[in-house]
């Protein structure tokens, strides 16, 4: 009887092999003998894609489509037999004997069909990673037919929507009739290649929105689009006539993706929060003004008036009752003849034509393109009878239109400059007369007007000087800097003057903010000469005064180094007191870090980087400068990232200068931030190369763990990030000190190396911390045997459970009104 029994499981254990051998090995494939049913699905090799039967929301049709397998908003990205649904569940895809990949009904009829014309036998159709359902040989390999190439309504990575100039042939996405109804809708999107190439939006045949021309990096015609935010795009012409776009995101965890929804609008949207909801970044359709020609010919249209359209200067309405009704669409009429016209006629030609310029504009449409260039473009234009308007890009090149001038919008920011020819007899007459006046001004007073400028500007200039001396002076001898203050050549650094700065920052107006600390509030500002910067004022009743802003002023004034934030200048006029920085885009590590959207873009590689960044930022401060300079204030918030994301160390309102052959100093003021001091510091003052060491600790360990330090304060186990760290390696178990974010085994030796080195940099004797070139050396793996720790300092609580709950929140803020954590970027 057990004979048997082991008899019959041995068969049915072959039986389950054959099984899955044959069925288990091929989820991603059908054959005309693998088909699928309604109640059946395949998946992609890598788990990313589904394709099965599916019904729309509030309907029981039955269509063939491929959805988002990880994403739990059931998403469809595409659908086989949109205009012939099943009107049950007796549907099949499968391979039909000629070739083709179908999707039959109850009685075997085709509903849907992938249409090849040459038969071929021994098919399959593969459901790829990329989200593409391809039809292939199973000798040849090659793609007899790919869903990528007959879209529905959504772009996702990797898919090319492309048009051949040739045979006019194009790959376009086709919008839904209704969320219930993939059947194909009213709007189409594309590319549209008849000049310039620009992505266009089609209401049956009439255009209704347009991208404006691409440059080579983003489309000119939409508002502040960065080709560093629109992450991946890419315009390919492969020079045999196809022209087409594609894009793919540099963040896998992210995926994104470019929907045409029911009402021609396209929307950009991303996966957030693993995989539970889609996020809209950007939507093609805004304003009205966003409707392609709202305004008609020669009109122009500005979502912030009202009315939102007006006739160019020298235009008007070409029919003023449908105008004033708000009927713009029959545009605007040239009000005075152009002087090629009038010539043509055979009248006086009269004076040349000129250009109206036109900033921040979405260009028109049908531009022309010609190889001059900047300096030529207008020349050609204006030499040519035909051309009616010009600008220029430097990606695009130069644009002339020689016909009406149709799909003309108003920016508030970007776009570029656009040039409208018109009559003489319409241009400024104002600024004619101002022309006249000011050229007879300055044949007559040019030289007293250039010395009246310069005695101005060197008196300016002087003056600020001698009171930033005597601000030097004064406080050169405070016990903070001692005598090596002097050696700092104020004289060589840029001075600015107060309206110069006003101007910049367009008065300090509330919108240019970018956040607020202790010194004062700090604005973002852009000097004449295009040059971004950031303005740090110091506040009236601020609580620091002219010792902390001297101190930063002495400290980084001549400091030179690619991780160190750059000082431009300063200003000192009354009672105004300003420092003036170079702009960082990308805010304070922190603001990426503690985040839990933006922390996903630190990878680990991100996140070493920054590590090997901030390392030689504090030996240059240590060694290298000509003064050795302790900041005592690092920290996340005072580590600004660039636009890669490369760290540079701010703030050095606290900073300490060491001259000679100085490495340690006492104080009696003790600053800086809670849980980054190192214990000789915090409690008897005193200061060394080992005080940064400790303080860098914190940051690395926060950067590992993408944990605060202050969020351990509360915790009534773990009182501090480096006790936790130390718990943790003691119980051999890093992955819970670790970001999940990171947690990947092929960094897991790197990240041990850098937990380790952070512990070894909070050791309780300054002595036993390592200095910042043996720090590097350990991060390079240069020193391949690292010492083992000590318990550091402060793992017992800093702040005691009973303190008061102003005590409690002093202990987690900086102890002095000098830090600055910015909101933006700066």
């Amino acid at each position: 009887m057990e004979l048997v029994r082991s008899t019959n499981l041995s068969a049915l254990l072959v039986l389950l092999s054959c099984f899955c051998l044959q069925f288990g090995s091929a989820i991603d494939t059908i054959t005309a003998a693998k088909f699928i049913n309604d109640s059946e699905t395949i998946i992609s090799n890598g788990g990313d894609f589904k394709l099965g039967f599916f019904s729309p929301p509030n309907s029981t049709d039955r269509y063939v489509g491929i959805w988002y397998a990880e994403i739990s908003v059931f998403t469809v990205v595409w659908v086989a037999n949109r205009n012939n649904p099943l009107k049950n569940s007796s549907g099949v895809l499968t391979i039909s004997e000629d070739g083709n990949l179908v999707v039959l009904d109850g009685q075997k009829k085709i509903l849907w069909s992938s249409n090849l014309t040459n038969s071929v036998v021994n098919l399959s159709a593969q459901l790829l990673d990329s989200g593409n359902l391809v039809l292939q040989g199973n000798t040849t390999g090659t793609f007899l037919w790919e869903s990528f190439q007959h879209p529905s309504n959504t772009f996702i990575e990797k898919m090319k929507i492309s048009t051949d100039v040739r045979t006019g042939k194009k790959v376009q996405l086709t919008s839904w009739t209704s969320p219930s109804d993939p059947s194909i809708g009213n709007f189409s999107a594309g590319i549209d290649a008849r000049n310039l190439p620009e992505l266009f939006i089609w209401n049956g045949s009439r255009p209704y929105w347009r991208s404006g021309p691409w440059n080579g990096l983003v489309f000119i015609g939409l508002q502040n689009m960065y080709s560093v935010f629109h992450d991946g795009f890419s315009l390919v012409d492969d020079k045999e006539g196809t022209i087409y776009l594609s894009f793919s995101s540099s963040n896998d965890s992210f995926p994104y993706t470019y929907v045409l929804n029911e009402q021609g609008n396209l929307l950009e949207a991303y996966s957030n929060n693993s995989g539970e909801d889609w996020e809209v970044t950007w939507s093609s359709y805004k304003t009205e003004c966003d409707v392609y020609g709202k305004c008609g010919a020669y009109g122009s249209c500005n979502s912030h008036n009202s009315p939102i359209c007006s006739c160019l200067r020298g235009f008007e309405p070409k029919n003023t009752e449908e105008w004033n009704r708000g009927n713009w669409t029959s545009g605007c009429v040239r009000r005075t003849p152009l002087q090629c016209e009038r010539v043509n006629n055979g009248s006086d030609g009269g004076k040349k034509d000129g250009f109206l310029k036109l900033t921040m504009m979405k260009v028109p449409d049908l531009a022309d393109w010609s190889s001059a260039r900047e300096e030529n473009c207008r020349n050609q234009c204006l030499e040519n009878c035909s051309c009616i308007a010009y600008a220029f890009d430097a990606g695009t090149g130069c644009m002339p239109w020689t016909r009406s001038l149709i799909d003309l919008q108003k920016f508030s920011s970007g776009g570029v400059d656009l040039y409208v020819r018109v009559a003489y007899s319409e241009l400024d007459t104002k600024e004619k007369v101002k022309v006249i006046i000011t050229v007879s001004v300055i044949i007559v007073l040019i030289f007293t007007g250039i010395c009246t400028y310069l005695l101005w500007r060197w008196m300016a200039k002087q003056n600020g000087r001698r009171k930033t001396k005597m601000l030097l002076y004064k406080f050169s001898g405070e016990e903070k800097l001692g005598d090596n203050v002097n050696q700092v050549k104020l004289q060589e650094l840029l001075l600015f003057n107060l309206q110069e700065l006003a101007s910049a920052t367009n008065n300090f107006h509330q919108s240019n903010k970018l956040g607020q600390g202790g010194f004062g509030p700090v604005y973002r500002g852009k000097l004449s000469n295009g040059q971004e910067i950031a303005v740090k004022r110091l506040s009236r009743d601020s609580g620091q005064g002219q010792e902390e802003f001297m101190n930063e002023v002495v400290v980084i004034s001549k400091l030179q180094h690619r991780n160190l934030v750059r000082l431009h200048g300063c200003c000192v006029e009354g009672e105004e007191k300003m420092l003036v920085y170079e702009y960082m885009p990308n805010k304070s590590l922190d603001a990426f870090l503690f985040d839990p959207v933006k922390s996903k873009l630190l990878d680990w590689r991100r996140r070493f980087n920054i590590i090997e960044g901030i390392c030689p930022g504090l030996l240059y401060l240590h060694r290298d400068s000509r003064l050795k300079i302790i900041p005592r204030d690092l920290k996340t918030s005072n580590i600004l990232l660039d636009e890669e994301l490369n760290p540079k160390i701010s703030d050095f309102g606290l900073a300490r200068i060491f001259g000679g052959n100085g490495d340690q100093a006492n104080t009696t003021r003790v600053v800086g931030t809670y849980g980054y001091m190192s214990p000789e510091y915090a409690m008897k003052g005193r200061f060394s190369e080992k005080s940064d060491v400790f303080s860098f600790r914190v940051l690395l360990l926060e950067i590992v763990s993408g944990r605060r330090n202050s969020s351990f304060f509360d915790d009534e186990q773990d009182m501090s990030l480096p006790g936790f760290a130390w718990k943790m390696w003691n119980a051999d178990n890093i992955v819970a000190l670790t970001d999940p974010i990171i947690c990947e085994p092929s960094f897991e030796m790197e990240i041990l190396r850098c937990i380790n080195v952070g512990l070894l940099c909070v050791q309780d004797f300054a002595n036993d911390r390592p200095t910042v070139p043996i720090v590097i050396s350990m991060l390079k793996s240069e020193i391949i045997d690292l010492p083992l720790p000590k318990q550091p300092a402060f793992t017992e609580r800093e702040i005691a459970p009973d303190a008061s709950s102003s005590q409690n929140n002093q202990s987690k803020c900086s102890v002095n009104n000098v830090t600055v954590t910015m909101v933006q970027g700066r």
